[in-house]
């Protein structure tokens, strides 16, 4: 079974269908929205992770390909660089997901790779460039 994490990229004019539904039930996949932002009438754009085998992932995407959406490979990780890190906690507050948390034990900051989806909102947030994207 692979699993990968993909931004998918709706036009408009599909937003209001059962996309994910039909991801689920139609083509066999387990799907996990890790982020997404869908309004009327503009194009919305959802961060997932995708589990299923190759030939249902390849049916999944001809299926999305085939309504408009785009699909874009997470291509990106977020890394903590902790010896860059002075623990200010700026970047804890904007993750969404807590990946990155206060650690009570030591009272320090700490990264879970597994929870991080990519959102990219704690970069800003770091006075320190303790916190960067790496592209493979």
């Amino acid at each position: 079974m692979s699993d990968e994490k993909v931004v998918l990229n709706f036009p408009p004019q599909v937003i209001d269908q059962p996309i994910i539904y039909r991801l689920i039930k139609e083509h066999g996949l387990v799907v996990n929205i890790l982020r997404a932002r869908i309004s009327p009438n503009e194009w919305g754009r959802m961060v997932v992770d995708i589990g299923g085998n190759k030939e249902q992932l390849a049916a999944a995407t001809k299926f999305l390909e085939g309504l408009g959406v785009r699909l874009e490979s997470l291509a990106g990780e977020v890394r903590w660089l902790e010896d860059r890190c002075i623990q200010c906690t700026a970047c804890i507050s904007p993750c969404p997901t807590h990946a990155l948390y206060i650690d009570r034990a030591g009272m320090t900051v700490a990264f879970d790779q597994e929870k991080c989806i990519a959102c990219e909102l704690c970069l800003s947030t770091c006075p320190y460039q303790a916190i960067e994207i790496f592209f493979e």
